[in-house]
C-alpha cells in the first residue's frame, strides 16, 4: 500500500530541499518521541506541549487499555516506571490510574501530572499535529483495535492531509485488524531486531497488503536495510534518535523521518 502522494507532500513540500553542493535533503519529518521525552516527562501533556513549542510535525505516543476498557496513553504495560503507583495498567480503571502522579518521577517541577486518556489526547491534538500512534501490547487488550478506531473516526481523523493520523505496531495481526477497520489510516510495523540475514524479501512484501510505513530501531540502521525498505515502496521511520550526530548521518540516508527524544536536535 503506498502512501498518498497528495498527503506526503503536503507535509515535506516545505522540508525536501537540497543543499546545493551535496544533494542531501534537509528533512527528514520531525517527530516527538512520546512529546518531548528527553525534557519532560513521557507520554503527558507537558511533555507533548514541550514538543509542540519545538516544531514537531508528529507527536508519537503509546496507547494502552484500562480495567474498565478506557484508553489510555502509556507506553510501559505496568505503571511502576512513569508513575508513583504500583501494578499493571489493565487492572486499573481510568479514574485509578489518572489518580496516580505522572511526572514526579522525572522532575519535582512536574508534579501532578496525570496519565491522558485517548480520548483528552486527541481532542486536545487531533487536527493540529500529525499524530503517530502505536498499539501497546495489543495481545494484552482484546478489541483494542476496534476501540481506537472508534475514537479516530468520531472526531474525523481518519483522512487528514495537513495533519495525519498514522497507527504502528510491532504487532503485525493488531496491524491488520486495523486496516480492516479504517483502511485509509496509514500504518507502520515497528522493528527491533532481525537475523544475522536480514530483512527478508518475502517479509517486506508480507507488510505490503497492510502497510505503507516499516519503522526500524536505530541500532538496526545501515544504508543497506533503507535502501531495501525504499524498494519495496515503503517510507521509513527511525526510531529512537537520542543524539545529535544521529540526525546528521540518518539524513544521509535519506530516511522520511526521525522519531527523536529531543526535537530541538534538528
Amino acid at each position: 500500500m503506498k502512501f498518498p502522494t497528495s498527503i506526503w507532500s503536503s507535509l515535506i513540500r516545505k522540508k525536501i530541499k537540497s543543499d546545493p553542493n551535496t544533494s542531501v535533503p534537509l528533512f527528514p519529518i520531525k517527530i516527538g518521541h512520546r512529546g518531548a521525552a528527553g525534557y519532560c516527562p513521557e507520554n503527558t501533556f507537558a511533555s507533548f506541549h514541550r514538543a509542540l513549542l519545538m516544531g514537531v510535525d508528529f507527536l508519537e505516543m503509546d496507547v494502552q487499555m484500562t480495567k474498565d476498557d478506557e484508553l489510555v496513553v502509556i507506553h510501559d504495560s505496568t505503571v511502576n516506571r512513569t508513575t508513583n503507583g504500583k501494578g499493571k495498567v489493565k487492572d486499573f480503571t481510568l479514574i485509578e490510574i489518572q489518580a496516580l502522579d505522572a511526572g514526579r518521577w522525572f522532575d519535582p517541577r512536574f508534579s501532578n501530572e496525570r496519565v491522558p486518556s485517548l480520548g483528552e489526547f486527541l481532542d486536545e491534538f487531533g487536527g493540529k499535529v500529525g499524530i503517530l500512534l502505536e498499539i501497546k501490547n495489543p495481545s494484552l487488550y482484546p478489541g483494542i483495535e476496534k476501540k481506537i478506531a472508534h475514537e479516530l473516526l468520531n472526531r474525523g481523523l481518519v483522512s487528514s492531509e495537513e495533519h495525519p493520523v498514522i497507527v504502528q505496531s510491532f504487532d503485525q495481526n493488531s496491524l491488520k485488524k486495523f486496516h480492516q477497520l479504517v483502511p485509509s489510516i496509514q500504518l507502520g510495523v515497528l522493528l527491533k531486531k532481525f537475523t544475522r540475514k536480514g530483512i527478508s524479501d518475502q517479509e517486506l512484501v508480507s507488510f505490503s497488503s497492510y502497510a505503507s510505513f516499516v519503522n526500524p530501531k536505530i541500532t538496526m540502521v545501515n544504508r543497506r536495510l533503507i535502501e531495501k525498505i525504499h524498494q519495496h515502496g515503503f517510507k521509513t521511520f527511525i526510531w529512537t534518535v537520542k543524539k545529535r550526530n544521529e540526525v546528521d548521518f540518518l539524513r544521509y540516508y535519506h530516511v522520511e523521518g526521525l522519531i527523536c527524544d529531543f526535537p530541538d536536535f534538528f
